[in-house]
């Protein structure tokens, strides 16, 4: 060899601890970019735990079009066909070790997606399920493509779970049933949609021991607050910052929007470790909920102000 030249080190050689760092910095498109394929080294650091404890899919975002007949959207093949490329190649390299599963809230997933059944890029659901046994915590995508079987098959698998965060629902009483009977340690929820009485009353019923609600951005009725209040005992911490507090009086009388929280709500929540609000007018994203009657449209806001939330655990 001629003096003066340098040995260099092949790819293969690297240190995989190094490559684990280096790889922690990239995102779900570079991970999922073939990085896996240059060696068996690299696939090795490819696999890694740290790198898979949370699948971040909030990157991802559909192409639709809203249709006046169910699901109510249509999602363009080609956003179909990415989601379905990039969890397949995540799925496969977390070798079942994500415990933190997110979704955009304008992600329109399908039923089919999320059971992994027969057909093409509609397999990902239950492959989902079944390549995250130890899911912890889930951020739900929009509705409209999921359907009551598919979601209840998946909540049946996620026996670990301990947190949902989810768009509003229409009819949340099978959602909750089925998350009381597998889920035995769920403690956290945030509904990124309003509340009424019937979502307060399926809570005490099937989630009396909740520790951490979050209804923030959104429309509550005042008799559902006090229903959560009064029947959820092991509630700790409850977000309802920026939200319209709604009254319903005994007919004729209007609803009407309350402008502070009166004394009653306030004794009933002072056993809680947290109760945070904000009702101020001068409050921008109070403002905004007012201003999109309290159903935040998101897409209208800055990118990613929807991960936000007072609640530490709770804010992405």
């Amino acid at each position: 060899m001629e003096e003066g030249a340098s040995i260099g080190r092949r790819w293969e050689e690297m240190d995989i601890d190094i490559l684990v760092r280096i790889f922690q910095s990239f995102d779900i498109f570079e991970l999922t970019s073939g990085i896996a394929q240059v060696c068996s080294t690299w696939r090795l650091a490819a696999c890694d735990p740290l790198l898979w404890r949370t699948l971040d899919l909030s990157m991802l975002k559909s192409n639709f079009i809203k249709i006046p007949l169910e699901p109510y959207v249509y999602v363009d093949c080609r956003s179909d066909k990415t989601l379905t490329k990039v969890l397949k190649i995540a799925l496969n390299l977390s070798r079942g070790n994500i415990q933190k599963l997110i979704f955009h809230f304008n992600l329109y997933i399908s039923d089919d997606q999320l059971t992994y059944a027969a057909e093409r890029y509609v397999k990902e659901v239950t492959r989902t399920c079944i390549m995250c046994p130890r899911l912890k915590r889930l951020v739900m995508p929009a509705w409209n493509r999921i359907k009551k079987t598919g979601i209840c098959r998946a909540i049946r698998m996620w026996e670990d779970l301990e947190s949902l965060t989810m768009p509003s629902i229409a009819s949340p009483l099978y959602l909750m049933e089925e998350i009381s009977r597998n889920c035995k340690n769920f403690s956290e929820l945030k509904i990124m949609g309003p509340c009424d009485i019937s979502f307060a009353s399926t809570l005490v019923d099937f989630l009396p021991t909740l520790k951490v609600l979050s209804l923030r951005c959104s429309t509550i009725l005042k008799d559902a607050l006090i229903i959560i209040l009064d029947g959820l005992p092991n509630l700790e911490v409850l977000n309802i910052s920026h939200c319209l507090l709604v009254e319903v009086p005994p007919p004729p009388a209007p609803k009407k929007v309350l402008k502070e929280i009166d004394v009653s709500i306030l004794e009933k929540a002072s056993r809680l470790r947290e109760f945070l609000t904000c009702m101020d007018n001068s409050c921008i994203m109070c403002q905004r909920a007012r201003s999109d009657e309290g159903l935040m449209r998101w897409y209208k806001y800055e990118e990613g102000l929807w991960k936000t939330d007072e609640v530490r655990s709770l804010a992405l």
